[in-house]
């Protein structure tokens, strides 16, 4: 099956090219890789105008930022993959697990699949004690609504089958995405999975951009999707 690897991408120039060549290189057979550029003021557009438009197979230019969840719902519009993951610019996450994210896709009838940092035995660098505090809160909060039981609801890491993506509209723009996604996707009672994967958090001197505003933002996310949009 063909994977489409959307890469939301915003003031990322120190590692976007470096990201594009472990997505190339992770070992899956058949992929497309789709860049959307959030209007990106860093120097990062030059880049992958000069040098990174070869090495993928799309990229989408947005005139001004608009968020994460604005840039994977233009990509989600390009895909001609049987399966999407939502894959960050960052290097947190590490394209080299997408072999382990298909694997219940593939051989156990999911329809979507998540990247959970908090369970299974896998690296993980010491970051943010408050981040991983509020990531278990907002994923308690979540799971109360949706009655599904994931252990990490805010991950990057969220791979769905391309008939399943097809019938949902995301609406949120920016970190909303998350718990949007993930109260549609109980609501279609899909066959969801968890999958331990690695993480290598970044400080937010190395570019880490979600503040505590997108948390606050999270919240009412799960109470519109959950509630108040049933």
């Amino acid at each position: 099956m063909k994977l489409s690897v959307v890469i939301p991408c915003y003031n990322e120039k120190r590692t976007i090219k470096k990201l594009v060549e472990q997505v190339r290189q992770s070992g899956v057979a058949e992929q497309e890789i789709i860049v959307v550029d959030d209007g990106s003021d860093d120097g990062t557009r030059e880049l992958l105008r000069t040098e990174i438009q070869p090495l993928v197979d799309k990229i989408i230019y947005h005139e001004v930022n608009l968020g994460k969840g604005a840039a994977l719902r233009t990509g989600f519009n390009e895909i001609t993959g049987d399966i999407v993951v939502v894959q960050d610019a960052d290097l947190e996450y590490d394209p080299r697990e997408y072999s382990r994210l298909m694997e219940p896709i593939l051989h156990r009838g999911a329809d979507a699949v998540y990247g959970s940092r908090f369970t299974g035995g896998n690296p993980h660098r010491v970051v943010y004690f408050w981040h991983m505090v509020g990531n278990k809160f907002l994923t308690l909060l979540s799971n109360m609504f949706t009655d599904i039981n994931l252990t990490d609801m805010e991950t990057c890491y969220k791979m769905i089958k391309k008939e399943t993506i097809r019938k949902i509209k995301i609406e949120e723009n920016r970190f909303g995405f998350e718990p949007e996604i993930t109260a549609k996707l109980a609501r279609l009672d899909c066959v969801i999975y968890e999958v331990g994967i690695s993480y290598s958090g970044r400080t937010y001197a190395e570019g880490k951009k979600i503040s505590w505003k997108d948390g606050i933002r999270a919240i009412y996310a799960i109470l519109k999707y959950n509630i108040w949009k049933r």
